[in-house]
């Protein structure tokens, strides 16, 4: 059996996306070990397009806690990577494996792990890649971009509106969206709308609100292979800070993010002029609380247009991208 390396992020898309680089690097680091990721089921095409990962063991728990027990079969792992947190929950459940090397992050609850330090303001991308290069492996945060998947996109040069997340705190007002949508389609700009697959209420109504045909609504969760060919071939990706958000950056789509509870400097796309992150500063919210974060609310319809237009100015002659 050829030595194996698991790695736990049991999380969701956004989530995965920003582990992509720590992901590759271990890949690089053991070529001959299968590498298996245990994650949630329906996460396994994103784990495939990585490049990065042999196969998927399905894991997952309700509000993103650290699953109860994995399904872990065979000898134990040869080594372990806690890419989901920081423990002792997620270092305990990898060392009942009993695997031969655990890599984490330290924690005082578990003093037996001699991890690096977790730094609870670094961001997302950084910090896995930095967790890696503590244990001599090298990682960088850059190395993020999936291919462009194979089938065609169902809205070629539209722009996608997002307005769920995983949480009600990072989610801009519909209305807000639906004056966004009504303003680009005055300019002559097809816009379409997406949601995940327990956001149909929240797509129609913003689909009603900006007078959008039922061709332009995609509600109901698309699925991956989809949703991935419609990001990668938008004029423009404007959400929350959201999966979808991460997934513009993995294909290097044109995005504005609009960030409240969370700053950009923790989740936010990387500092290229393709990507736009809103931010009006302030103090760190509840990025799972159950209102709308006030920084997200002093994000006003004007500054979304005027992000869209300046991604617009980048296809002038003489501007990168």
């Amino acid at each position: 059996m050829r030595p194996r390396v698991l790695v736990l992020r049991a999380l969701g898309l956004g989530d995965l996306l920003a582990g992509v680089p720590a992901l590759r690097a271990l890949r690089r680091a053991y070529p001959g070990h299968e590498l298996v990721l245990a994650t949630p089921a329906e996460l396994a095409p994103v784990a495939a397009a990585s490049g990065a990962v042999d196969r998927v063991l399905p894991a997952a728990e309700p509000g993103r806690a650290v699953p109860r027990t994995l399904d872990w079969t065979g000898p134990p792992p040869d080594v372990a990577v806690d890419l989901h947190g920081n423990g002792p929950p997620s270092h305990r459940l990898l060392t009942r494996l009993r695997p031969r090397k655990l890599l984490a992050f330290a924690h005082p609850g578990t003093p037996e792990v001699d991890g690096p330090p977790w730094y609870a303001r670094e961001h997302e991308r950084d910090r896995w890649c930095r967790l890696l290069r503590a244990y001599g492996i090298d990682a960088d945060p850059t190395d993020l971009l999936l291919p462009r998947p194979p089938g065609p996109s169902p809205a070629a040069g539209a722009v996608v509106l997002h307005p769920g997340a995983g949480a009600p705190s990072r989610c801009w007002p519909v209305e807000r969206y639906a004056a966004v949508a009504e303003a680009l389609r005055c300019r002559g700009r097809r816009v379409v709308v997406t949601g995940g697959a327990d956001e149909g209420d929240l797509v129609a109504r913003l689909a009603k609100l900006a007078h959008l045909p039922d061709t332009d609504v995609f509600g109901g969760g698309l699925p991956y292979d989809r949703l991935s060919a419609l990001v990668a071939d938008a004029h423009a990706v404007v959400s929350g800070d959201t999966g979808i958000a991460h997934l513009a950056v993995a294909h290097a789509a044109p995005s504005v993010t609009l960030f409240g509870p969370v700053p950009p400097s923790r989740w936010g796309p990387p500092a290229l002029p393709r990507h736009r992150a809103l931010w009006h500063p302030g103090p760190d919210g509840d990025p799972h609380g159950h209102g709308t974060d006030p920084a997200l609310l002093r994000i006003g319809t004007e500054e979304v247009l005027g992000a869209l237009d300046a991604l617009d100015a980048l296809d002038a002659p003489g501007e990168t991208p």
